[in-house]
């Protein structure tokens, strides 16, 4: 958070940054002010890109902050049963059995919204995490309590790479 870790709001504040100084350099002509400018712009997509990278082991999550978490199990069971319902789809379309083509096309869209439903509760449960540790942390911090306060940053982070990595899994589909 502000302890020199990635932050997409971090991010959009370095651009910002980075935009108001291209600027003042622009109207002086200075060339150190563009330079800079477009050195804290390039830092700036460098934070959040690195803020959204999940690294992804099986059901496991790890993120460049040392975030870790667990899918949801309907991420995986929704995903082998797509895998399973596709290959009951070819084998009934290469012996020519309509029944097994449809029930793999059937278990095939079962999976597929399990895997929706698993996404969706990581997502949720990332975000109202996310909140709970960022609030907890600022209560502890506030309190002089620094061993809540690690503690909430913990749970923040960890649910900051579950949300992540459901957003990362739901925008793959949506581009395939």
């Amino acid at each position: 958070m502000s302890d020199g870790q990635s932050s997409t709001a971090k991010s959009y504040l370095d651009s910002a940054v980075a935009q108001g100084q291209s600027a003042l350099g622009s109207l002086t002509g200075s060339t150190g002010d563009k330079t800079e400018a477009a050195a804290r712009k390039d830092q700036a997509a460098a934070e959040k890109e690195s803020s959204h990278t999940i690294g992804k082991m099986g059901p496991l999550n790890v993120s460049p902050s040392g975030g870790v978490s667990a899918d949801d199990p309907n991420r995986s069971e929704g995903s082998w049963n797509q895998t399973l319902g596709s290959a009951k789809e070819s084998l009934g379309g290469l012996i020519g059995s309509e029944s097994l083509k449809k029930d793999g096309a059937q278990q095939n869209a079962e999976g597929k919204g399990q895997e929706a439903q698993g996404q969706l509760s990581d997502f949720g449960s990332g975000v109202q995490d996310r909140v709970k540790g960022a609030a907890g942390g600022m209560m502890a911090g506030v309190m002089g309590d620094r061993e809540k306060e690690e503690e909430m940053r913990v749970k923040h982070d960890d649910a900051k790479t579950l949300q992540r990595s459901a957003e990362a899994d739901m925008q793959r589909q949506a581009e395939a």
